[in-house]
């Protein structure tokens, strides 16, 4: 079964929040802080790692006596491409700033197996427009939808907005100049560059609002876009979406994530005077085991699951990564926060447990379904 015909979530079967180690087979240099790491996924665990464009991995590593996890997104064509990330150093990134000066070929890391839904069932038989809007690190799940996109929808255009600080920063820019070459009816890429002239005023200074509606309105009709997918800072894909809507383009269509953001865990839950601090008894189940819980309203759900389960699955604990999504089934909870799930996620009872605390007795969530 290929890439093009697997609807969403049609991976195999595996067990959530389960590491493996894996030998590092390449480390290649991107830019002066960016590098693209390779794994040696072995045969028995082929289908494990199997994964669909645009998924992400979570690797981990203890540096000074604490666990660090952090999620990279896979940048290579699905579903069988090298499992390959581009990790760009970050300020007082503790893996990131691993990964570009100490690891090496023949390093092993922890490495949990694909997961999230950044892409949509790709449809060989159509002929489809899709635009990304991508900024600096942004462009790693971004690289996988456009090469898988391109090879399995042959009718299909891709059109790519990518921001970054000068031409040094640029991630890829090797293999998208490839893909330019390649599928040159098919592929437009715009390098829009903040601290470096351009080819085009269009494609130089800060993509602020301005600059975003003339980039948008260069694009063309925005209706005529089957999917726009959105990688980067909050504060652009916030700008994006919002202009996006105003252009009537409906939310179904706009697909986006997140790599960071400066909030963490969700803020205490309000309560009124009258209102206890009783215990919530936490229902769970995970690869196929219920277990039960008392957790209080001031707790994540996650945070109580970890307590009895340490194989609760997890990454950013920021609302971000959406590794903790699990549907709920019972009860009701509190998720002030969520960068994760799209609206049809929602309307379908998932939630976030690092963002979601109890407001009922009892609460049971489901992170198998």
């Amino acid at each position: 079964m290929t890439a093009a015909t697997r609807e969403r979530g049609a991976v195999p079967a595996r067990r959530r929040g389960v590491f493996h180690p894996l030998t590092v087979a390449s480390v290649e240099r991107l830019t002066d802080d960016a590098v693209a790491v390779t794994f040696d996924v072995p045969p028995e665990l082929a289908e494990e790692f199997r994964f669909e464009q645009g998924q992400h991995i979570t690797v981990r590593r203890v540096s000074g006596g604490e666990e660090v996890r952090r999620n990279y997104s896979i940048c290579s064509p699905a579903p069988d491409g090298p499992l390959r990330i581009g990790v760009k150093r970050l300020e007082g990134g503790a893996f990131s700033a691993f990964a570009n000066d100490e690891l090496k070929p023949g390093d092993t890391v922890d490495v949990m197996p694909p997961l999230g839904r950044f892409n949509v069932p790709l449809r060989p038989e159509e002929a489809r427009t899709h635009v990304a809007i991508a900024a600096g690190s942004g462009i790693t799940p971004v690289l996988s939808l456009i090469a898988t996109t391109l090879r399995d929808e042959p009718e299909s255009t891709f059109t790519l907005v990518y921001a970054n600080r000068t031409a040094r920063d640029v991630m890829f820019l090797e293999e998208l100049s490839d893909l330019k070459d390649v599928h040159p009816a098919r592929f437009q890429l715009l390098n829009v560059l903040s601290r470096e002239q351009g080819e085009a005023p269009l494609t130089s200074g800060r993509v602020d609002r301005e600059k975003l509606g003339a980039l948008l309105t260069a694009i063309g009709p925005a209706a005529g876009v089957a999917h726009w997918y959105l990688c980067g800072p909050l504060e652009l894909v916030d700008a994006v979406r919002t202009d996006l809507a105003g252009r009537g383009v409906p939310a179904e269509r706009i697909h986006f994530e997140l790599f960071h953001v400066e909030e963490g865990a969700p803020p205490p839950r309000r309560r009124g005077k009258s209102e206890s601090a009783a215990s919530t008894r936490l229902a769970f189940t995970l690869d196929g085991r219920t277990t039960t819980v008392d957790t209080d309203p001031d707790e994540p759900l996650l945070t109580a699951a970890l307590r009895v389960r340490a194989d609760a699955p997890y990454a950013c604990r920021g609302g971000v990564c959406g590794t903790c999504r699990a549907r709920l089934c019972e009860g009701t909870v509190d998720m002030p926060r969520n960068y994760a799930l799209e609206p049809a996620e929602l309307a379908a009872g998932y939630i976030l447990t690092c963002q979601s605390r109890p407001t009922s007795e009892s609460v049971t969530v489901d992170y198998d379904a």
